[in-house]
């Protein structure tokens, strides 16, 4: 199968990933093998890549935001069949055992284990991935456009979760790449005054096409205290910054894997009046089912550019450098 693989740790710059043919994957036991039509970037590959993230396999296939049809089915599976289409997700594998996994806390399993970072993802041909986290998709969606939902939906739905906000709230959105173009959606049909925070020109235009009640390049200019922020930018400046413009008893989340680090805090400016700080880990299934129910439902609609498998290089320069509006997918045919 075609594949594009990294062998290690480079800047993205350098082209690290390397087109290589690969043995087509057999499915194990509760496994099943699904030909990838598309997949998503993601920001959390740049980490892997780049070296953001612990090393873990390598070499290895990235991409966990895959689309495509089962075409070969493991001993054990039962819930899927041949030719359905579905999605694989970050989330591979967890125990299932403790503590978290038995609370409704999966996402916090410290045996969890992820696509395209623990095992081959989906910049390939061919993906293996556990039935049991395997997703059925709605039909309303084709292949491309349902690609982004796997990962920046799923993290945006979780963020807007940890951002506690409530009806009518103004809620702030610190960077408008993939997962909060996906977010304003969502928060705009549950009726959120949504302040978009961007430093690119081409972001700050999408925000506005989407409906954001303000756009602006700073904290400093936001017209308003907020009730709710979630920040996607993996700058940890910006939890202060958010905090600076955050009404009594609001919450800021961040939605990021990787962040840099977080500068010194005033107590009494920044955290006194109940002001909650947050982080998002990963998410639960259930998180996934819960944001492809509500996607299909308010008829979502992702902003996505198309490359080329071999181009994964150039697509995720081009997201590094806010070059893409949205979200870029990896097509295969």
């Amino acid at each position: 199968m075609r594949a594009m693989i990294l062998e290690s740790t480079a800047d993205i710059e350098s082209s690290p990933l390397k087109a290589v043919e690969l043995p087509d994957p057999t499915p194990g036991r509760g496994q099943v093998r699904v030909k990838v039509r598309s997949c998503a970037i993601c920001r959390t590959d740049l980490h892997i890549i780049e070296g953001d993230l612990p090393e873990m396999k390598r070499p290895i296939v990235p991409g966990h935001q895959a689309v495509g049809i089962v075409d070969k089915l493991g001993p054990g599976c039962t819930r899927l069949k041949t030719g359905q289409r579905v999605g694989i997700a970050w989330l591979r594998s967890t125990c299932g055992e403790c503590e978290y996994c038995t609370s409704g806390r999966e996402n916090l399993c410290t045996d969890a284990r992820f696509t395209g970072y623990h095992e081959h993802g989906g910049y390939a041909e061919y993906a293996v991935a556990p039935e049991a986290f395997v997703y059925e998709l709605p039909e309303s969606f084709d292949d491309v456009a349902v690609t982004p939902l796997l990962c920046a939906g799923i993290i945006g739905y979780r963020s807007l979760h940890r951002s506690n906000p409530h009806p009518g709230c103004r809620l702030l959105l610190i960077g408008f790449g993939s997962s909060a173009h996906i977010v304003i959606q969502l928060a705009k049909a549950r009726g959120y005054e949504v302040y978009v925070v961007s430093r690119g020109e081409g972001h700050q235009e999408l925000a506005r096409s989407m409906g954001a009640a303000w756009v602006g390049e700073s904290c400093a200019d936001l017209p308003a205290d907020m009730h709710s922020a979630i920040i996607f930018a993996p700058v940890g400046v910006l939890y202060r910054d958010a905090l600076e413009h955050l009404k009594p008893g609001g919450t800021v989340a961040s939605a990021g894997i990787h962040m840099s680090p977080i500068p010194e805090l005033d107590y009494t400016k920044h955290v006194f009046n109940e002001r909650d700080i947050r982080s998002v880990t990963c998410n639960t299934r259930a998180d996934g089912r819960g944001l492809l129910e509500e996607a299909a439902k308010i008829h979502l609609t992702p902003h996505t550019t198309k490359y080329a498998l071999e181009d994964a290089n150039r697509a995720l320069q081009d997201m590094k450098h806010d070059r893409i509006n949205g979200t870029g997918v990896l097509v295969l045919h």
